[in-house]
């Protein structure tokens, strides 16, 4: 689970020790002592989760807070020695995942931070990855790749290769690929898959030596 946390904490002393005790549990961390240099770190969005002190110099840190949640939806801990029921639902309204007041046991606030990387990635929207060999497809992020290199695709040979992938070593006619790529009300014509599949094996199979789509005759197309 180890991510990268960063600290927003004044008091060095306290930062210092409390980074040690992280980089301990293998989680990376970068530290910001003020509240401007704290946003301005939060706001870049790399960090897996924030430790936040609410009196913090340049900007308090529930404004710090405040602001950051315009842009990024970064799991936050609140740290302070304020530990006054109106201050802990004004961190929590705000979008605080959990609140902790000083002195606090080390213990502890790992155990929370644990919980709160836990949840975040829980809520954490999945991926959908396919692939077939060195060829991956981030379904998600309308991408394909082969072996890391981008291939470039049309959406309807994008459309074509994520049905074969989703039915991997299963073969599939071409009235169901038409069916599915192109709909049921398709009228123009009828040797579409075979046209398409003709693009996919140029941009890839030509490309990097391979025999991705593979024909099985009589009966359709199949990726194994």
């Amino acid at each position: 689970m180890p991510g990268k946390i960063l600290i927003v904490e004044d008091e060095e002393k306290l930062a210092r020790f409390v980074e040690l005790e992280l980089l301990h549990e293998g989680y990376e961390v970068e530290k910001a002592f003020d509240g401007r240099d704290g946003l301005e770190k939060m706001e870049r969005g790399d960090c897996d989760l924030v430790l936040l002190d609410i009196m913090l110099p340049g900007l308090n840190g529930l404004e710090v807070l405040r602001r950051a949640r315009r842009s990024v939806d970064t799991p936050v801990i609140m740290l302070t020695a304020r530990d006054t029921v109106m201050d802990k639902v004004t961190g929590l309204d705000m979008g605080a995942e959990d609140y902790m007041t000083k002195p606090f046991e080390i213990e502890e606030l790992l155990a929370r931070i644990r919980v709160a990387l836990r949840r975040s990635k829980k809520s954490a929207p999945e991926t959908k990855i396919l692939s077939a060999g060195a060829l991956t497809m981030d379904v998600d992020r309308h991408t394909v790749a082969y072996d890391g290199q981008s291939v470039e695709l049309t959406h309807r040979e994008f459309a074509l290769l994520e049905t074969l992938l989703e039915n991997k070593g299963i073969v599939l006619s071409r009235d169901t690929l038409m069916e599915r790529v192109w709909g049921y009300d398709y009228m123009g014509e009828t040797n579409i898959v075979d046209v398409y599949v003709r693009y996919l094996r140029a941009k890839i199979d030509a490309v990097f030596d391979v025999k991705l789509v593979q024909t099985v005759r009589g009966v359709g197309y199949v990726i194994r």
